[in-house]
């Protein structure tokens, strides 16, 4: 983070409907030109944090500070200030004209010359690949199309923060793929700062300099996303970030680093721990690895977990494979090692892991 103030920062927000809390923060704050990605299932808190930050809806308690100054929660001040960000919704909700007024929409409210439109539209335009879409009527557009035309008309404003509530998530895979990656492009060219609400985890890998997890209007757990993919801070974390595997254990010994766990399925070594302590050794599929019959596990591998295959699940250009092995071991594979390997429902295998591709999380956690 930049040792000057955030770009976007909350202290204490709570937003509450009656006696149903939807929001509850104590703190986050968003530096300049940082990606931060709100993950979480539909009801996480996401869309709502979303208007707070964008001065669209004045939290029941807490503040809002932009740059390091309190945000006006009224009058022309206010207008002023929400002018300083742009939103991009799943619905891209454009008028019956052209793309090219479409995108030009805010900045002919803004009172831009014209000159300054046209250079300012062409180029945004030309980013996100709809130059050829200019004269097109918003109405004909398909789905990729018309969220390009929204990015568009959100980053042609040059806003402080883009606010994104689920941008992607009604495109089909292909086109998702394709936006996602002019977006970045887009991103990329610019000084925004951009807050990315989705339920989606590629999103937050692609996209993300910092994920933050929230359910129940809650925040989790935020941090690089290679450390809440890796390291998740509890189980509830560990599930949604895809940690297929969870066993749990009790630590019975640590010893030069590493901690003894004992299992219904063994005893697993895990590089952390605190002696007694009650945990889900958690793995994840891609670092769990299957050999057959009497082949040599993977080198360094120091747990071992012997079961017969249940299922072999399709996902996307990998299979999912599921362990019995008295608890559940789920593996990701290519098709070829699958084949490779002739592995079908009822195969007997080991599965093996190495102790720091585990991690442990209490199983108090929530």
């Amino acid at each position: 983070m930049s040792s000057s103030a955030p770009r976007l920062e909350l202290r204490d927000v709570e937003v509450s409907y009656g006696d149903k809390t939807v929001l509850d923060l104590e703190h986050l704050e968003l530096a300049e030109g940082e990606r931060l990605v709100l993950l979480g299932h539909n009801g996480a808190g996401k869309s709502t944090l979303l208007r707070v930050m964008g001065l669209l809806k004045p939290p029941t308690r807490g503040t809002v500070l932009l740059s390091g100054v309190e945000a006006p929660n009224r009058g022309r001040s206010l207008l002023a200030a929400r002018r300083r960000f742009a939103n991009v919704l799943q619905e891209p909700l454009l008028c019956r004209t052209s793309v090219f007024r479409n995108v030009a929409q805010g900045l002919r409210f803004r009172g831009r010359p014209k000159q300054e439109i046209e250079r300012l539209v062409g180029h945004w335009m030309e980013v996100l690949r709809i130059s050829h879409l200019r004269d097109r009527i918003a109405d004909t557009l398909s789905g990729g199309e018309a969220q390009r035309t929204s990015l568009a008309r959100a980053m042609v404003l040059d806003p402080e923060v883009l606010l994104l509530d689920e941008p992607f998530a009604a495109l089909d895979a292909p086109t998702r793929a394709d936006v996602l990656v002019d977006f970045q492009t887009a991103l990329a060219e610019s000084r925004t700062a951009a807050v990315f609400a989705t339920h989606d985890r590629s999103d937050a890998l692609a996209i993300a300099d910092r994920v933050a997890v929230f359910s129940d209007g809650r925040l989790l757990q935020i941090d690089r996303p290679e450390v809440v993919f890796g390291r998740p801070a509890s189980e509830a974390v560990a599930r949604f970030v895809g940690t297929e595997t969870l066993i749990p254990g009790r630590v019975e010994a640590v010893e030069e680093g590493l901690a003894r766990v004992a299992t219904s399925a063994g005893s697993l070594l895990v590089a952390a721990g605190t002696p007694q302590e009650q945990v889900f050794v958690c793995v994840r599929p891609e670092d769990v690895h299957l050999r057959t019959g009497e082949s040599r596990p993977v080198q360094s591998a120091r747990n071992s977990l012997s079961g017969r295959v249940t299922r072999i699940s399709k996902m996307e250009s990998f299979l999912q494979v599921s362990v019995d092995c008295g608890i559940t071991v789920t593996a990701l594979l290519t098709r070829s090692a699958v084949e490779e390997l002739e592995i079908s429902e009822g195969t007997r295998v080991h599965a093996f892991f190495k102790a720091t591709a585990a991690h442990l999380v209490p199983r108090s956690s929530k």
